[in-house]
Parts: C-alpha cells; structure tokens; sequence
C-alpha cells in the first residue's frame, strides 16, 4: 500500500465530487498537487496543498475548500484528524493501525516493497557512458556511468522495461588521432629513437602497452609503407584495445549495459545518408547561410553555403548544419542519425546522460529527435557536472596535456566500487562534486556511505542478538509480520515506521523526475532516524531493541529493525551498493 498514491486518489474523488456538485466540471487529473511528509510531525503525519491548487479552477476560497476537504477526509478508514492552516495547507493525521499494517507489509513484501507500476509497459532506452574509444576511463566519466547504471535500476524499480546503451564513438577526427598515437607508441616499441610526442597526438602513457601489442602482432611491417595502408588496421585495433580498457573499468564499477552500439557501423550501414533523406522529405533540410557565432571570433570561420537542418522550427535557438566545409557529415548528423536508429528499434522514450560540457548541445539534439520521429519519441538529457578530486583536503592535480590524470580504476583501487558509486550521488549530478578520497575512508557520520552501510549493520546484529538472547523464538520475516506492533510506540517506533513508508513515493518521485540521488538522500535520512534510535537505547533502557525480560516485546522491536534494514537494503541495491551486515 501507498499511503500517499492513496491520499492522492481519494482527493480526487472527492474534488471530482465537488466539481459536480458546483456545477463547475474541470478535468482533476490535469492539475497536480503535493502530498508530502509533514515537516512538522506536531501537526500531522502528512500535508497536502490540495485546496490551493483546486480553488480558482472550482471559484472557491482555498481556505473554504480546505474546511470541506478536512470534513471529508476524515471519513476515511486511515484517517485520524485532518486539519487545516494558514490560507488552505491541510494536515492529515493518520491511524496507527494503518502504520500496524504498513509495517507488516514491508515484511511480508521484503525486497519487492517499494516496487511501484508506474512504468509498466512503458519501454525506455538510456544511453550513458559512451566515452570516447582514445583511453580508459576518468572520474568524470565514472560520474556519468554511475548516474545511468542507477537511474536505470531506478526506472527497473518503478516497472519500466529498460535498455542500458553505449555509444561508441569510432570514427570522426579522435579515432584518427588515436591512430596516430598508437603508431607513435609502436615505432617506439621497435627501438625508433623519438624524443618528443608530436604536438597534438595522445600523450598517455597507457599507449605504450598497445603500441608493444602491434609490435608483437606485425613486427616492422608498418614502418616504411604509406599512411594509407597501415593507418584502417591500426584504428581498428587501437579502437578495439581502447574499448578493452573502458569494458574493464565499468566492471570494476559494476557499470552494466546491454546494448553496444557503433558510430562507424551506422555511418557503414549509410544511416546518416538516410536520415538526411528523410529530413529532405520532411522539407527540414535546405542549403542556407548561417550567421557568425557569437562569442569569441574563430579565424577559420566564414560565411558560405551550408545542409542546414531547420532546428529553429522545433525550438532552437538556430538552423544547424549537417555538412562540414570539406563535405563530410557533422557529428550532428551522426547524432541525429544515431537517435532515429534507437527510435526504430522501438524506443519512444529516450535519455541520454551526458558531461555539462555538452550543455549548449542539448537543445538542438531535443529539436532533432521531435524532427525525425514526428513528435512521437522523445529525449531527456541528465547532465553531469565535473569532480574534483581531493586528498585530506588538497585538490590532486591532473594535468590532461602531460598525459598525468587519475583514472577511475585509481580511484577504486583507493577507496573501493561501493564507495564510489554511493558518493557519486550524494549531490545532484548537475551539481559539481568535492570527492575527498580521504574522507571517504573514516570511519564516522561524516562518510555517508560508511554511516549507511552501517545502519544496515546494527540492524543485522539486533537480529543477531535477539536470537542468541532467545534461542527458542522464531524470528523469520513470517514471524516478525505477525508481531503485536503496538509493542513499538513506547519507543516512538510509529516515527521510523512512518519514515519507512515513504520508499514507495521516493521511488516514485525520484524515477519521474530521473534524479537518483533522491535515493542516496533518502537512506541517508533513514540511517540518521535509525541511528538515533539505536543511541538512545544507551541512554534510556526503554528504547533498546531488545528487551531480556520480554520476549514479545524484544519481537515487535526486531521486525521494526528488519523493516529499516529491508528499506536500507532495496536503496542499497538500486544504488549498486552492497548492504553489509558486519563491519569490518
């Protein structure tokens, strides 16, 4: 059960009710309002801005609306009280019965309870990850993996049926340049003396290894033929050995995806040819002048004929081309191209995860997709924001020219797969991130993924002790849902329990408006809750979970523990993370 979608359903019914009765039909299911957790216990378990939002369409005071709301609602089976304030705010008290069975549908539902239908039947592709084939991977693309691998176990969660994607950028000006790199490397490795790496090449030390490799596999038979022979075998293998090094680092992060995808396979298959193709039946290609960008003036840039895509017409800022001066496909082109093939793979809905750095290209990629699937597929963007990486406080210096920065294998040799992925999305990923790698490895409230890992802990150990204080009882999660929970409201357990039943709605919200770190905050906030509790049993023997001298109450007490480690252990997953249940 969903107390919120609940609250929600009945209030529309009974709008709809008042709609009638008014004479003043107005369609409910268009107008959105909150129903949220009180701030303020004192007043209400939940409260809702129903009334405000409802007033003007029904011609209605919102505080009048409010007092026939209250007058209603408390009508219904859950409902305890439900009182109004300020202009039309309502607070709703609820039942402890139903909290009774709320908790004992947690345990009954274990690691299925937060699964919600929101997207049942609803298919979704997410592209994320997709680095450049030219090394292994950063930190900021880590960040990026980490906010699609868990915004689609997210979206799994909450019923949609999802396709995990990797574009693999393999053609295009970088391939060439890896090319060049590797070459370099491979002269190298058969003893040419090289003093300087040419301006311009990849300066990564990690060449050198794929460079041995070519040596290895051809000897010196690339050294004196021409750059048009040997340079098709070297971007192949270079391509192949560079998408090694990235498959092998999103294993080490637990990074999944079902669906490798190849910018040069399309580009083969003649997909942008046909994409344009269409565009010209759609008339949304014209050959057309573009004016000068604005911002800082480029020396290369001039006025002149270009395919141009009318973007403008879907809401660009401007017409963008599709065709580069020499006459090759912009990646634009290719983009758009790789965006209808998903769209007649079946794929309505699509999100793309991509760096801040692409900010300004959103928009004209929003533009193509309405464009080439006649405003019936869409694309949402998360961007993520940059990392800095710090050291007991000291920024760590990278330096991409010399070839010198901290790869996201580094960083989870330092302080492992779970603690990055859990910090990754403890802010937004709009939000730039401080990821101290010190910090991270205290062992104190201030690490957030340690103070949740071992909330998860001490509820495994107050199930642990309760059996060794109890040896005779059964203490199954069968059991446990059958507990007298109102042996739980000496220590305030109604508090944790309503907490708890939030998970549904944060599910919920957090899958709508595709932001995982709502995830991360949320068992943070149960950690917090459950931890408190746990202290004052130090203090006060009342709050202590278990209780030698009643076996009954020490029952009721656990399944209230069980439920909080079920919850910390469905976020955990979602996340990626492991729920331990010892600290070591």
């Amino acid at each position: 059960m969903n107390i919120y979608n609940d609250l929600e359903s009945l209030i529309k019914k009974k709008i709809k009710s008042k709609s009638k009765d008014l004479g003043i039909p107005i369609e409910v299911k268009s107008y959105r309002f909150n129903i949220e957790r009180s701030k303020n216990p004192d007043r209400g378990d939940i409260s809702t801005n129903a009334a405000m939002v409802f007033a003007k369409p029904l011609n209605i005071k919102p505080r009048l609306l409010g007092e026939w709301l209250t007058k209603e609602l408390k009508c219904s089976a859950h409902i305890q009280s439900a009182e109004i304030a300020g202009p039309g705010f309502l607070n709703i008290r609820i039942k402890n019965d139903f909290w009774h069975s709320a908790l004992k549908e947690i345990l009954i539902e274990g690691p299925e309870y937060g699964k919600s239908e929101l997207g049942i039947g609803k298919k979704v592709n997410i592209e994320y990850v997709s680095a450049n084939p030219t090394g292994p991977m950063h930190v900021g693309h880590g960040r990026g993996a980490i906010v699609g691998d868990v915004l689609a176990n997210l979206l799994e969660k909450a019923g949609f049926d999802v396709t995990r994607e990797f574009y693999i950028n393999d053609a295009g000006k970088q391939i060439d340049i890896l090319a060049h790199s590797v070459f370099f490397r491979y002269q190298q490795a058969l003893g040419k003396e090289i003093s300087n790496i040419p301006e311009g090449l990849y300066p990564g030390e990690y060449l050198m290894d794929t460079g041995k490799k070519l040596a290895e596999m051809y000897g010196g038979k690339w050294l004196e033929v021409d750059k048009s022979k040997w340079l098709p075998t070297i971007k192949e293998f270079a391509v192949k050995e560079m998408l090694g090094l990235i498959r092998k680092d999103l294993e080490l992060l637990g990074v999944k995806h079902k669906i490798f995808t190849s910018e040069k396979s399309l580009i083969d298959a003649f997909a942008i040819d046909e994409v344009i193709e269409y565009l010209e039946q759609q008339n949304l290609v014209y050959t057309g002048l573009l004016e000068e960008p604005k911002g800082k003036k480029s020396k290369d840039w001039e006025k002149r004929p270009q395919l141009l895509f009318r973007s403008s017409k879907f809401g660009d800022e401007c017409d963008r081309p599709l065709k580069k001066s020499d006459g090759t496909n912009t990646y634009f082109a290719s983009d758009i191209a790789y965006h209808r093939d998903k769209y007649l793979r079946g794929f309505n809905k699509m999100i793309d995860v991509w760096g801040a750095d692409h900010k300004g290209y959103v928009r004209r990629m929003e533009a193509a997709v309405s464009a080439i699937t006649g405003d019936n597929g869409t694309l949402e963007v998360r961007l993520c924001n940059l990392v800095n990486l710090f050291e007991d406080g000291e920024p760590i210096k990278m330096s991409k020219r010399a070839g010198r920065f901290v790869t996201l294998a580094d960083v989870i040799d330092a302080v492992g797969k779970d603690v990055v992925r859990f910090i990754m999305l403890t802010r937004s990923n709009e939000a730039t991130l401080d990821f101290d790698l010190s910090k991270v490895k205290e062992q104190s409230k201030d690490n957030p993924v340690f103070y949740v890992q071992y909330a998860h802990a001490r509820t495994c150990s107050v199930i642990r002790n309760a059996a060794e204080t109890f040896p005779y009882l059964s203490l199954d999660d069968s059991r446990l849902a059958n507990a007298d929970q109102k042996l739980i409201v000496d220590m305030d357990g109604y508090e944790l329990v309503k907490l708890l039943c939030n998970w549904p709605k944060v599910v919920e919200s957090a899958a709508l408006a595709q932001e995982p770190h709502r995830i991360v905050f949320f068992l943070s906030e149960i950690a917090s809750a459950f931890h408190t509790f746990w202290n004052r049993g130090n203090e006060d023997e009342s709050y202590k979970f278990i209780i030698p001298s009643s076996a009954e109450k020490t029952v009721a007490r656990v399944a209230l523990a069980r439920a909080v480690a079920i919850v910390i252990a469905s976020g955990l997953a979602i996340v990626g993370v492991e729920a331990v249940e010892e600290m070591r």
